[in-house]
């Protein structure tokens, strides 16, 4: 009698461990995790619903959290790509011979033709025709040396933009053998003008290797 009674108890204390086990009705089957949680299959175990629960919401905030993440990494790329598109600087030289070289004097105005590159980011200035064009509308800095030697004509130049005079660049010191001067200005630059040093008639500007005669130009900041 009490061996009966003692299987009718196991038998029940077998049916409730099934009632609350992992598995329970519809263990055996095949769970699409991308469409069903495991807890549909089982209300009766509360321990794994709740599991359940809070991997799917973790899941639900780390991909949230990857795609904002990939959205600050986008503009960033593309922050950094406008800033290097905006870029632009360039610093040149009259030329770099082991001699002394003039340019001029010439009968008539010239734009001065810089040969050497110390630095051309962007690309903006042209070696063929000694013009900077402006890549980008901004405030630009720029700046112009001219010098030259005892026994040939005054240095003299002017700075321009689209063809008109910005700034004169005159040196007829008569106190010494040798003319120089500098000058250093700045202004907002629109797409597309063109920056030349003209030499007018009458003058000259001589160079070597040490680059007395210089033209530099660089984006300060864009305005658009």
């Amino acid at each position: 009698m009490r061996a009966i009674v003692l299987l009718c108890l196991l038998e029940a204390a077998f049916i409730q461990a099934n009632d609350y086990s992992w598995g329970g009705p519809g263990a055996n089957r095949v769970i699409d995790p991308t469409t069903e949680s495991p807890c549909l299959l089982d209300q009766s175990s509360c321990g794994c619903c709740l599991m359940q629960q809070q991997i799917h919401r973790m899941g639900m905030f780390f991909n949230m959290s990857l795609n904002e993440v990939q959205k600050e990494l986008t503009k960033a790329k593309t922050a950094l790509s406008n800033v290097r598109a905006s870029r632009s600087a360039f610093s040149v030289a009259l030329n770099n011979s082991p001699r002394t070289v003039c340019f001029g004097p010439f009968t008539a105005d010239q734009v001065i033709m810089y040969k050497h590159v110390f630095i051309n980011l962007g690309s903006g200035y042209s070696l063929q025709n000694g013009i900077f064009t402006v890549p980008r509308s901004g405030v630009y800095s720029l700046s112009v040396t001219i010098y030259t030697p005892f026994g040939n004509p005054h240095a003299c130049a002017n700075l321009m933009v689209n063809e008109k005079v910005v700034s004169v660049i005159p040196e007829q010191n008569g106190q010494d053998a040798e003319d120089s001067a500098t000058i250093v200005t700045t202004m907002t630059l629109f797409a597309n003008d063109r920056v030349s040093v003209k030499l007018p008639k009458g003058c000259a500007v001589c160079d070597d290797t040490k680059h007395h005669n210089t033209f530099t130009g660089f984006l300060l900041y864009a305005t658009n």
